[in-house]
């Protein structure tokens, strides 16, 4: 089970101190690869694993995480890493398990590391929701920013906002977060709170200094009131759709809401629902194939007929 090979990945880095890949892969008898994905999901997870490269480097806990796993039940290891998928730990009934593993964690370490293994945790915070889409993508820099956030040093970072050429920043890391397939780096940039996508910074290095780090912050509603503010700077499209039963999840995932829904036809239901905008509507409905059938709008209906139309025209 999976469960128990990341529980065993922790004591092996507890026991033994630095490990790289490979040598964690004989050991766990997985490929290397399989291993890089267990790290991120133990990172996901809030626990303070991180990367020190070189030709000695390897994966290692932060020093003074020195807390006895062996007393987690199964359904308390899988709460621990539900945060390493696109699911939180919430939404897959694991709340409870989940509070009680971190209670086990916290009670089992030593008190002069108990403060600072609840800071860690309070510095990554895992959320079902996006502001438009579900995306994936691999992050090339995130191992190096966790260490950061984790240890409380500065970073400079080479920033892409979209459509701009990019920029170098020294921001002071407050957390991660990580929402539905995607990372956001929360830091403090020349005095103002900033977001940034971890896919869009090009280059990342970690430098000495301390960062500066306020008082008590709340990732969780960071996000919320993000979120609202980019939803409330995109104008709703609503639309009547017909879409494959068979499909009708996948569409429900990706639209801001549902306002209605009814049975059209023995494959078919009548769903209408909201987009944040219209590039979200046309990302979302395009997407989907045949498989959907704008209603109304009629301009809509209009705009993906003609966008059809035309790759129509070029393949022919």
């Amino acid at each position: 089970m999976r469960a128990d090979r990341l529980l065993s990945l922790v004591l092996l880095l507890r026991n033994r101190g630095r490990m790289s890949a490979s040598a964690l892969a004989r050991e766990l008898e997985v490929s290397p690869r399989t291993v890089l994905r267990d790290i991120d999901a133990l990172s996901t997870a809030g626990i303070p694993v991180y990367a020190e490269r070189g030709r000695d480097g390897g994966f290692e806990l932060l020093p003074g995480f020195t807390t006895d796993l062996t007393g987690l039940t199964v359904d308390e290891a899988k709460a621990l890493l539900a945060a390493g998928s696109a699911a939180t730990s919430q939404s897959l009934g694991m709340a409870p398990a989940f509070a009680s593993a971190m209670r086990k964690v916290v009670a089992a370490m030593p008190d002069a590391h108990r403060a600072a293994a609840t800071k860690v945790a309070e510095r990554i915070f895992v959320t079902q929701g996006t502001w438009l889409s579900d995306p994936d993508q691999a992050v090339e820099h995130l191992g190096l920013i966790q260490q950061a956030v984790f240890v409380g040093r500065r970073l400079s970072i080479l920033y892409a906002s979209r459509g701009a050429a990019a920029v170098r920043r020294i921001v002071d890391p407050l957390g991660l977060i990580y929402a539905s397939g995607r990372w956001y780096l929360v830091a403090m940039d020349a005095g103002r709170e900033r977001m940034y996508r971890l896919e869009r910074i090009e280059e990342a290095v970690e430098l000495e200094e301390p960062a500066h780090r306020l008082a008590d912050i709340d990732l969780a509603a960071i996000w919320q009131r993000r979120r609202a503010a980019f939803r409330a700077r995109t104008e709703p499209v609503v639309a009547d759709v017909l879409v494959r039963v068979a499909r009708r999840d996948d569409l429900v995932e990706r639209v801001f809401g549902v306002r209605s829904q009814s049975v059209f036809d023995r494959s078919r239901v009548r769903v209408e629902v909201v987009f944040g905008d219209r590039a979200h509507a046309h990302g979302v409905l395009w997407a989907m194939g045949d498989d959907v059938e704008v209603l109304e709008p009629p301009d809509l209906r209009t705009e993906l007929r003609s966008r059809a139309m035309r790759m129509l025209a070029r393949y022919e």
